[in-house]
């Protein structure tokens, strides 16, 4: 998915392969861009399966800003805080269960999408992944 706040930017679905980095796009906000064009947000759905190729990094804008090592390369994508509008949504989980805002990733970071989420096939499977999706 793509974050509310990047609306008014130009945007893709992800696909498996895709060479992501991570950008701030001048709205309050950072995501994922298309390596071929910075300027393109990569919408991904939850539960895509990311590889980044180092370990991942947060930045903490405080005072001072500091670099925060989160110590995993692999995460898959979440969407939180989905009763709340007006927020960011887009988060990372790691190996380790903690999970970060995308917007908290530090600006310049590769990472390869490995997986897409499978695809509901009936339309029990489809609710079924909605009542998830709002659950979280």
């Amino acid at each position: 998915m793509c974050d509310y706040s990047l609306q008014t930017v130009r945007s893709r679905p992800a696909k498996v392969g895709d060479k992501l980095t991570t950008r701030n796009f001048g709205t309050g906000t950072r995501a994922f861009a298309a390596a071929e064009d910075l300027g393109v947000a990569v919408c991904v759905l939850p539960g895509t399966e990311l590889a980044f190729s180092s370990a991942v990094t947060k930045t903490t804008r405080r005072l001072f800003a500091s670099v925060e090592k989160l110590g995993h390369a692999t995460a898959i994508f979440r969407q939180v805080n989905k009763t709340q509008p007006m927020t960011h949504h887009d988060a990372l989980e790691f190996p380790d269960g903690r999970i970060v805002l995308l917007t908290k990733l530090s600006e310049g970071q590769e990472a390869t999408v490995l997986q897409l989420p499978a695809q509901p096939t009936t339309a029990a499977e489809a609710d079924a992944q909605k009542r998830i999706a709002y659950a979280s």
